[in-house]
């Protein structure tokens, strides 16, 4: 892979930095990708070579890329940190697709000298977890402390448009612009929305969840070197209930420079606590956005449908929070509701947007388990036995499931081991035999 022709510049209210992106492996089309911000912001965007090698490198790594020359100078920091973490990822998944990819740079690799004084950034998606690494750096810090968030960065084509072959969603993004510039000015911070295409080099949510979205938000905050020298990434997970993720304790400080720390904040939290935490800020009770469902209507920042609505709705429920919540249109949580939430997946694995074209909108309950195990005891607390068997009922079915699964992997095991994979060649033609008779009963 080749990145090269870096420009910057600005036409009409946007600013943009780009670079052109040039497989050499890999029988895949030659993409400009882009970074812009609104042009009052346009002195702070440049075209760095940092940041784009950040949004390439995982995709690149994906598809086989033997290296990634770039155009340019490169930070031995970033190179350095991106070799780790493309080791980490390949630990984690295997050396079948994550063999580390080499990183070049045609002006050789040197240290850049960072903008001063300090001054730190965050994302702001309007989510419980981004929300709180805001509310917890404003109760922790001074205003004017060096650590003190001042910019937080709104990204398009991350959780909202950031499917190529979907809808580009801009009327829904600009709602979320306009919810959080009050939310903004409440924290005193500035509210930098940013429309960037770096996930079209592959919009895979496999490759973007498990391994590439917190090198995708550090290309942002490298983008921005100019302006911030420190930008604060929010966990998903408590410390505890760590899997492998794309933006991890692990992972994400890797994606620093000598002019940008990547820090991964928040890890400490449960969700609870995390809901908790915003719950008491008025602001955002006027502001949450959870979420994940491509689908919603433009004018709504939650659908009130998909699992993630659903398990927010219910945790502000705890707090006695739901009804003062603006942005979600119910004042309670019924048993009827959480009923709609499957616990077990259906035809396969989690992989979007196959996934979500199938399931509009999400209600898979199986994926964020240890969240819902982590409400029963707290809607128990406050009178809702209802709602809490209904999760148990739930999470029965899914461990059931995954006893299945598990038994069912050891058989497959022993069938190709000792029969030859007769079993396995038994139940896909039973498999096949069932789908035709379904078909003929269709037509």
């Amino acid at each position: 892979m080749k990145i090269h022709n870096f420009s910057s510049g600005t036409e009409g209210d946007l600013a943009r930095a780009s670079a052109t992106v040039t497989w050499e492996d890999c029988d895949r089309p030659q993409r400009e990708i882009y970074i812009e911000t609104n042009a009052r912001f346009a002195s702070d965007l440049n075209g760095n070579p940092n940041a784009f090698l950040l949004g390439a490198i995982m995709p690149a790594m994906r598809h086989g890329e033997h290296r990634v020359l770039v155009e340019g100078a490169v930070c031995p920091q970033l190179r350095n940190g991106l070799v780790t973490a493309m080791q980490i990822l390949r630990g984690w998944y295997g050396e079948a697709k994550h063999r580390p990819v080499m990183i070049e740079a045609t002006q050789g690799f040197e240290p850049p000298l960072p903008r001063s004084p300090q001054r730190a950034a965050s994302f702001l998606s309007g989510g419980v977890d981004a929300l709180t690494t805001l509310r917890s750096n404003r109760l922790d810090f001074p205003i004017d402390h060096p650590a003190s968030i001042q910019d937080c960065f709104l990204v398009h084509g991350f959780d909202i448009g950031g499917y190529e072959a979907l809808d580009r969603k801009k009327e829904n993004f600009e709602l979320a612009v306009a919810s959080l510039s009050e939310l903004a000015r409440s924290a005193k911070v500035t509210l930098i929305p940013v429309y960037m295409n770096l996930r079209y080099l592959d919009d895979s949510d496999q490759l973007f969840s498990m391994e590439s979205h917190g090198a995708v938000l550090a290309a942002i905050a490298h983008a921005f070197s100019r302006r911030v020298t420190i930008a604060l990434i929010a966990s998903t997970s408590n410390i505890l209930e760590l899997t492998p993720w794309g933006s991890h304790p692990l992972l994400d400080p890797n994606y620093s420079s000598a002019e940008v720390c990547i820090q991964h904040d928040g890890a400490r939290l449960t969700r609870l606590e995390k809901v908790g935490l915003i719950a008491d800020w008025d602001a955002v009770l006027q502001t949450l956005r959870s979420c994940y469902n491509p689908f919603r209507p433009d004018d709504v920042l939650n659908c009130a449908k998909c699992e993630k609505c659903i398990r927010t709705m219910t945790e502000l429920l705890v707090f006695g929070k739901l009804k003062q919540c603006r942005t979600f249109p119910l004042d309670d949580i019924s048993p009827d509701l959480l009923r709609t939430l499957e616990a077990v997946p259906q035809g396969g694995p989690p992989v979007q947007p196959e996934l979500l074209l199938r399931f509009p909108p999400l209600r898979l309950l199986f994926v964020n388990v240890d969240h819902w195990r982590g409400l029963i005891d707290p809607l128990r607390k406050i009178g809702r036995r209802d709602l809490a068997e209904v999760i148990e009922v739930k999470l029965s079915e899914y461990e059931k499931y995954q006893a299945w699964m598990k038994w069912k992997g050891v058989a497959r095991r022993l069938d190709h081991k000792y029969l030859g994979g007769v079993l396995s060649k038994l139940n896909r033609l039973s498999r096949a035999s069932n789908d035709c008779k379904t078909r003929q009963n269709q037509d």
